[in-house]
């Protein structure tokens, strides 16, 4: 061994290498940045990398047949002559040396300055998928391939899918359909601003399987691309789903495909066809409110496949829907317990419904939902999701911004605009919303809810004519539209002081709506119909109201009023009663309530700072506007006039909290009918006296009777 490396050394077998090894990372390094600008074929750097693989053994044994003398390259003969080529002794050593210096540098300048490889996102596709035309007579296949395909396709963080039967129902309010071929796909696609309809088929041949997709252009036609793969029999359909989903992403500008891990996790997760038809029709029936029916073909659908994790999910939400508590909570345990059974989109999007619905975490749920969108930016439901859940917490800027990149891929989605204007009505801003409301009555002129911030910016200010108008149009839209602007229109008296005409409308209002089964409107009407009852002095009926509404219904729009018409008519235990049950909600906003009840309890017993430090809790654990509004009133009682001034102010910026200040989307801006009345007993109180009139000025002209504090507030004018 010492021998062969002796001569080794001697013929300059190391040096030669070296030398080689040298030059070759020089070229190819240099090719690698050089070939790309030149936008240059990837082969050609692929064939550079072979060819210096294969010249390396050809260079050692030339390196060991020509010997390196004193003189230079000797070229060994079988005669004993030689020719000579001036090259040799320690100036070799430098040229090696030399040359792998400089390829070491040049590599690692290269890897410092280059940075990782970034792979550019292609810009948010949204895809409709027609209904595949079956072409095997297997009824097994009609509308099963559709929730597959779109499950693989969505794996592309670029790509999502629109909901199937939302089109459905979409094409219906247009025009008769029997279906979603790709004609009808094609219009409820123009009419979202949809990018992209994919029209499939299916074919059998002697127990082959031929599945075909064109992604169609749907404003004109035009076929974008299409795709086609075969399975080799009926088991490997669904698997050959998966693989038509990757030629499409691929086709699609997917870069970032990963073909194993397609086969292994992206497709769709039912094991079986019968499994995966019997989710789509749950699927179906559950967006429809056919909730029991639904719990039949998810059941069908775990026969099938035990290990089916979202068709658990699915079925926790239409048993949660029912009010079957406890077989929703078995089911989510299920769903939790076969998470690794989903895709990642699957599994996040599962995670946000467990918690935004069952433990109404919305922290968590921010959490998940915001990873959700960082890795499928162009995910409807996770930007949804998200804008929700802020709303929840109150950020309803952040909520705003969430609802916005939902109409970054949905331009023309209804419920993503009226979401987006009622935000923007929470936040107090009436401009924006009004704008965004009246986009969405041109997408859809029967969207009742797009009157609700017109209504809501007319009173904001003050003009209640106009605010009057647009319930009266609201009301004209069907049932629930009535049920909403008759609530709105009581809404409009009470906060005038003409609380028999409240009355009369919402007597009206409560009969319509037991007739047509809505009984959280009727309580709530209830509950309102209690309060005027209390201003109108009749304590009794009052009472009864509030059992009544109670009775049909609970949750806090009806528990919380309902507490402070108990505590007027001094029904203190009952009021405690429900503050204790407020206090044991798992979410902020039910215990902040809680917070507030009690707070105004120790109010009755005369102890404003008790009052005042309970009110400041509530309000560290939900700023709510009528906890707010409470802790003004507190402080003014307790002689805290700038205290109170600075939360009436803050209750005057964010008006649009009390539009519906249970955040469920019905009125009840009676509840800011006073502010401007106890603003000017603050600023009369701080020596402000000209604001102070003008406030004064602001509630009194627009009370129509001589209800005590609109006598107190036209006195205090005159002073």
């Amino acid at each position: 061994m010492n021998r062969l490396i002796r001569e080794l050394r001697r013929r300059a077998v190391f040096r030669t290498a070296g030398l080689y090894v040298g030059v070759v990372w020089i070229i190819i390094e240099g090719a690698s940045v050089l070939l790309p600008a030149f936008d240059a074929p990837d082969w050609i750097l692929r064939a550079l990398i072979i060819v210096a693989l294969i010249g390396f053994p050809v260079t050692i044994v030339l390196a060991w047949v020509f010997e390196i003398t004193d003189k230079g390259i000797e070229v060994q003969h079988e005669m004993t002559d030689t020719v000579v080529i001036p090259f040799g002794g320690r100036r070799a050593d430098f040229v090696v040396i030399g040359l792998l210096t400089v390829a070491l540098v040049f590599s690692v300048y290269l890897n410092f300055t280059s940075g990782p490889e970034v792979v550019e996102e292609p810009d948010p596709i949204s895809v409709l998928i027609a209904d595949f035309e079956n072409k095997t007579g297997d009824s097994l296949f009609d509308g099963t391939l559709e929730q597959a395909l779109q499950i693989g396709i969505e794996s592309a963080s670029f790509i999502t899918g629109y909901r199937r039967d939302a089109a459905l129902q979409l094409a219906s309010s247009m025009q008769p359909v029997a279906g979603l071929d790709e004609a009808v796909a094609r219009l409820v696609a123009v009419r979202e601003d949809i990018k992209l309809v994919l029209a499939g088929s299916i074919e059998e041949d002697d127990g082959r399987y031929t599945l075909y997709v064109r992604a169609v252009n749907p404003k004109g036609g035009e076929v974008l691309t299409s795709v086609d793969v075969d399975a080799k029999d009926k088991m490997n359909v669904l698997a050959a789903v998966g693989d038509l989903a990757g030629d499409l992403r691929e086709e699609l500008g997917d870069k970032s495909l990963d073909r194993d891990r397609l086969v292994n996790s992206e497709t769709f997760t039912a094991a079986n066809l019968e499994a995966a038809q019997a989710y789509a029709k749950a699927q179906s029936l559950q967006y429809n409110g056919k909730y029991e029916e639904s719990i039949a073909f998810y059941r069908e659908a775990l026969s099938h496949d035990e290990n089916f994790g979202r068709a658990y999910s699915g079925l926790a939400l239409s048993a949660g829907s029912l009010g079957r508590t406890d077989e929703a909570s078995a089911m989510w345990e299920k769903a939790l317990a076969n998470l690794g059974s989903m895709t990642e989109r699957e599994r996040l999007r599962t995670l946000g419904l467990y918690y935004s619905r069952v433990t109404r975490n919305r922290e968590k749920a921010i959490e998940n939902y915001s990873k959700l969108v960082e890795r499928f930016p162009a995910d409807d439901a996770a930007h949804n999701g998200l804008a929700i859940q802020h709303f929840y917490t109150l950020d309803f800027d952040a909520a705003l911004a969430a609802g916005g990149k939902l109409l970054d891929v949905y331009p023309n989605s209804i419920m993503g605009r009226s979401n987006y204007a009622l935000y923007a009505m929470y936040a107090s801003d009436f401009d924006t919303a009004v704008t965004e409301a009246r986009k969405v009555r041109e997408l859809d002129p029967e969207y009742f809810k797009a009157w609700l911030p017109i209504a809501m910016q007319a009173m904001a200010d003050d003009d209640l004519d106009q605010a009057t108008k647009a319930y009266n149009e609201m009301a004209k839209l069907g049932t629930r539209a009535a049920s909403t602007a008759n609530l709105g229109l009581a809404d409009i008296a009470i906060y005038r002081g003409d609380y028999e005409q409240a009355h009369s409308i919402l007597v009206e209002g409560i009969a319509s709506d037991k007739a047509s089964g809505s009984q959280r409107v009727a309580a709530i009407k209830y509950v309102t119909l209690a309060e005027i009852a209390f201003q109108l002095g009749n304590i009794t009926m009052a009472i009864n109201a509030v059992e009544t509404g109670l009775g049909l219904s609970s949750g806090e729009s009806r528990s919380v009023p309902a507490a402070l018409i108990y505590l007027n008519a001094g029904e203190v235990v009952r009021a405690r009663e429900i503050a204790s049950d407020l206090g044991q909600e798992l979410q902020v906003k039910s215990r902040a309530y809680g917070l507030l009840i009690e707070g105004l309890l120790a109010a009755r017993d005369g102890k404003h700072v008790v009052t005042i430090e309970k009110l400041t809790e509530a309000i560290g654990l939900a700023d709510l506007w009528l906890i707010r509004f409470h802790r003004a009133l507190a402080f003014f009682e307790a002689g805290f006039y700038a205290e109170a001034l600075d939360d009436l102010a803050a209750c005057m910026d964010r008006k649009g909290e009390a539009t519906a200040v249970f955040l469920d989307d019905l009125p009840s801006y009676r509840y800011a009918a006073t502010l401007p009345y106890w603003l000017g007993r603050a600023q009369r109180e701080l020596g402000m006296l000209t604001q102070a009139r003008q406030s004064f000025r602001q509630f009194a002209d627009r009370r129509v009777n001589d209800d005590p504090l609109a006598t107190d507030a036209r006195e205090r004018m005159l002073r």
